[in-house]
Order: C-alpha cells, then sequence, then structure tokens
C-alpha cells in the first residue's frame, strides 16, 4: 500500500512539473516579439516548365522505288548532305537496257512517220494512216519517257538540305520497291511539342496577344538554356480526353545544329500575374495538404486562416484567396505560437519582407 502512495505521488509530481513547465514556455513565448507583415501587392511574372519532345521540321524516310542491287552509297551516316546531291546508287543495267529499247522504239516509230507523210502528201495513203502512224510515235515516245524515269528512279538523291541518319542497307544488297534506306532530316527549325491542361491552355488564351507571336525558351537535357527563343505557333484542335490536355507547337531556329531529332526537353513559358498578393514562404504552414498562414486580428489575437496558392517562385507564394493587402500576417515563430494567442510584434513593410534573400520556406 507504502509503494502504491509512493507511485501516486510521483506521477503526480512529474505532472504539475509538466504543467509549469508549459505554462513557463507558453509565458515565454506570448513575451516575445514577433515580426509581422502583409501580403505585398504587385505585378510580377512566373516561369512554368513543361516536358516537351523535340523534332525536326522535317524528318523522311528514304525508299526505294525499284528493285534491284544496291550498286554504291556516296554518303556517311549523320553527314549533312545538299539538295539534289546522290546518296545512292541501284544497279542501272537492267533499266539501261530498257531506256535503250524504248528509243529504238521511237527511232522505229518516227521512220515509219516520215515515210507515212510522204504518201500522204503524195495522196498515196489517206489521213487516217498518218494519224494512226504519229500516235504510235507519240506512244514510243511516251514509253521512252517511262523508261528514263525508272533509269532515274536507280538513284535517290537528297531531296532538301539535311542530315542523313543510319543506314538500313549496304552495298549489294537485293533491294525491293520502297524498301526503308534510311531516315532523313531537316535541322534548320525545330518543332518542339508539349502539352498544356486545360486550365493552364484558358488563361493563356486569355492573357496572349493575338497580333505576336508568345517567345518561349528550352532548357536542353543537360539543365542548359538553349541559345535561341522560340515562338508558340500552334495549337492543336482536340483536346486528349484521357489526359485533358492539348499539344502545343513551338518552334526554334538551329542554326548550329546542336539539337537532333528525338531529343528531349523542357519547354519555360513566362506567365504575367496581375495585381498579385505575394507573401514569403516561410510565413505559411501546412496541415493536411492545405495551406495556411497566422493572421493577427484587430486585438493582435493569433488566428489561423486557409489560403489558396495560385504560383510558387523561389521564397514567395502568390496568393489567389485568403488574404486581403491590409491583413498582416505572422512572418516568423510559427511553431511558438497557437490559435488565438495574444501577441506583440514589430511590423516589416511587405517589399522588405520579401526582397530579403534570407527568407526561406519552413
Amino acid at each position: 500500500m507504502k509503494r502504491i502512495f509512493i507511485v501516486i505521488s510521483l506521477c503526480a509530481l512529474m505532472f504539475y512539473t509538466g504543467c509549469e513547465s508549459e505554462k513557463e514556455e507558453k509565458h515565454e513565448a506570448l513575451d516575445t516579439k514577433f515580426l509581422v507583415t502583409s501580403p505585398a501587392k504587385m505585378d510580377t511574372s512566373i516561369t512554368k516548365d513543361y516536358v516537351s519532345q523535340i523534332r525536326s521540321i522535317r524528318h523522311i524516310e528514304l525508299r526505294t522505288q525499284e528493285r534491284g542491287y544496291l550498286q554504291k552509297i556516296f554518303v556517311d551516316e549523320g553527314q549533312f548532305v545538299k539538295e539534289g546531291q546522290l546518296l545512292f546508287k541501284i544497279m542501272p543495267k537492267l533499266y539501261e537496257a530498257e531506256l535503250q529499247r524504248a528509243q529504238a522504239e521511237v527511232n522505229f516509230a518516227e521512220i515509219e512517220y516520215q515515210n507515212t507523210k510522204r504518201l500522204t502528201d503524195s495522196n498515196v495513203v489517206s489521213p487516217n494512216e498518218l494519224a494512226m502512224a504519229d500516235a504510235k510515235l507519240q506512244k514510243a515516245k511516251a514509253e521512252m519517257a517511262l523508261a528514263q524515269v525508272h533509269l532515274d528512279f536507280t538513284e535517290i538523291r537528297a531531296p532538301f538540305d539535311g542530315i542523313i541518319d543510319r543506314f538500313l542497307v549496304r552495298p549489294g544488297s537485293l533491294l525491293d520497291e520502297g524498301e526503308l534506306l534510311s531516315n532523313f532530316s531537316d535541322n534548320s527549325e525545330m518543332w518542339v511539342y508539349f502539352n498544356v491542361p486545360e486550365a493552364e491552355y484558358l488563361e493563356y488564351e486569355t492573357i496572349i496577344d493575338r497580333d505576336s507571336l508568345v517567345q518561349v525558351e528550352l532548357l536542353m537535357a543537360n539543365n542548359k538554356l538553349f541559345d535561341y527563343r522560340g515562338e508558340i505557333r500552334t495549337i492543336e484542335a482536340d483536346f486528349n480526353n484521357e489526359t485533358g490536355n492539348i499539344a502545343f507547337r513551338a518552334t526554334f531556329p538551329n542554326p548550329k545544329g546542336l539539337l537532333r531529332h528525338g531529343e528531349t526537353g523542357s519547354v519555360l513559358i513566362k506567365v504575367p500575374l496581375k495585381n498579385v498578393l505575394l507573401i514569403p514562404q516561410k510565413a505559411t504552414f501546412e496541415v493536411l495538404d492545405k495551406r495556411f498562414v497566422y493572421v493577427i486580428d484587430e486585438n493582435n489575437m493569433i488566428r489561423s486562416r486557409e489560403i489558396k496558392i495560385a504560383a510558387e517562385m523561389p521564397h514567395i507564394f502568390a496568393v489567389v484567396e485568403g488574404l486581403a493587402a491590409t491583413d498582416k500576417i505572422l512572418l516568423e515563430g510559427l511553431r511558438l505560437v497557437r490559435e488565438k494567442d495574444k501577441i506583440s510584434y514589430d511590423f516589416v513593410e511587405p517589399i522588405a519582407a520579401i526582397s530579403n534573400l534570407s527568407l526561406y520556406a519552413e
């Protein structure tokens, strides 16, 4: 029984000591002079980034138009070539023979036509005979032109200035009509595609100036900015029903050829914010995925208030709901106070508060 009494006494002593300590801590916190500020109302801008895919302005497949053995490749993989430059040649022997045969048919039809014409001029044969001879000559010429086209198709030339990709065939390969030889890219300009959520698309449409194109930047895979700015020139017609996004396309100049088809990066877009309220991140705290601040009322009493964040910048939040420019918010010591505590404070001007580089989010 004596032991039980001793245990109860110890517990009571510990409880009393804890309560006294808590009172002392609370009293100490209330005696502290806190820093308080107000939201700064101003125009600013934020940078939004979107994962992007980089594509050549022209990226095509080089395919054969005739069947035959690949006789020679005149360029190397990854080489820059000029429009009209010879790239591949299919063995032309068969097509040369067909052209020669067609040429012979034209010569024969020409002789036959001339003979018929003399006979017609002498009234030996009717004009219909001359017309038939002329039709035969024209047919022969058409067949010769077709043979010439087939022969020309044995030479695959660059359709424009660009870079040739990896070869998928080698000299001596038997090629079928339409077989893929390589890919070919025009990298003078690059198309950069990125997806934008519906809400941000609507914001973009409200701020866009129809008389000018929106300038954007490209953050490359090495985390460095591309030297040249791009312009948003195209927005797709439809939203993706599965993702709720719509595709934008920005065009970037690529005079140094640094960008290649298939690269990835991030498009950076500056979005202006008009008359927005800015507060230091360190003046906020989070509870269950909701953001709060401590507002000081007219009686210098602490009141927690939920706020809605429009954008996040380094050490600063842009607030769209929950605060007014005249509200006073606790700047430091958020962990030292509780709801309805009464405090004394020093006021810090809003511009000075957000301009202080030492502000870090707690």
